[in-house]
């Protein structure tokens, strides 16, 4: 072949097609901030579903009647309990203790009728006597004397009882003497001297067992107790069941009471003049 070569007869290429410029992409767009808990896929949590299983309380018809047939229950049993702690003393006194209980009531109701009737007489007196003055007078004078036995002034005399208490062993207490006057004040004593010391309505007991003072006066055993009043109230009230008697006897003490037509109670108490306090016309 010579150096100029004919050309081969070849087969067009085909065009390749231009390019077309690609749709720009978008810039993403910025997430969404979310708010921090649990995502939905977690579901609830323990304590939501405690909450939801507890509130609201879901009761039936059955479950109320049976709360409220339990609190009525309750309430029955703490009115019994109640009632037998009150009633226990009273239970286990024997039947001539508990008509002794039943006279003292009746007395001491009967003490409050006769002072009823005592003023309403007085009254009318005042309202009827035809010299109201002088009628004034003399119920001054009974007054002041009744006033000057209740403040320990004045000497008095009347029925009444002696209560005397010995202490061997020496374990009478000052608050069960001072118990003592309680309980016979309660049954309408009307004056009391304890070893010769006037009692009244400031009167004091202090000290312990075997050291005993009342008004600061030293007094020891046995313990003699003057009372002036009705022997027929006075005794038993010292006998009842739990009374100043059986507490005594716990503590190794006797007391013997004896009644009497007259007892005298002559310790008396100086008059004291008030510093403030001045009568009143009205």
């Amino acid at each position: 072949m010579s150096s100029e070569e004919t050309p081969r007869n070849e087969a067009p290429q085909p065009r390749t097609p231009r390019a077309q410029p690609l749709p720009q992409a978008q810039p993403p767009a910025p997430p969404v901030a979310q708010e921090p808990g649990p995502s939905r896929a977690e579901g609830p949590t323990g304590r939501q579903r405690l909450g939801a299983a507890v509130w609201p309380p879901r009761v039936t018809r059955a479950q109320l009647i049976v709360a409220v047939l339990l609190f009525v229950l309750g309430l029955g049993l703490a009115i019994q309990v109640r009632s037998n702690s009150d009633e226990s003393a009273l239970r286990g006194a024997r039947q001539e203790d508990l008509v002794r209980i039943l006279d003292e009531l009746d007395n001491r109701t009967q003490r409050l009728e006769d002072e009823k009737q005592r003023l309403e007489d007085q009254r009318t007196e005042l309202e009827n006597s035809s010299d109201q003055a002088e009628e004034a007078r003399k119920q001054t004078q009974q007054k002041e004397q009744q006033l000057g036995i209740l403040a320990g002034t004045v000497a008095a005399e009347g029925p009444g009882i002696t209560l005397t208490i010995q202490d061997p062993a020496g374990t009478v207490e000052s608050d069960m003497l001072l118990d003592t006057i309680q309980e016979l004040r309660a049954a309408g004593a009307e004056a009391v001297q304890v070893n010769g010391t006037r009692v009244v309505t400031d009167t004091f007991f202090s000290g312990s067992a075997g050291n005993i003072e009342v008004d600061g006066k030293r007094i020891s055993a046995p313990y003699t107790f003057k009372v002036i009043g009705k022997p027929q109230d006075l005794e038993p009230a010292l006998n009842i069941p739990g009374g100043v008697v059986q507490t005594l006897e716990k503590e190794q003490a006797t007391a013997t009471v004896e009644r009497s037509e007259k007892i005298i109670v002559d310790a008396l108490r100086p008059a004291e003049r008030p510093d403030y306090a001045r009568s009143s016309p009205q």
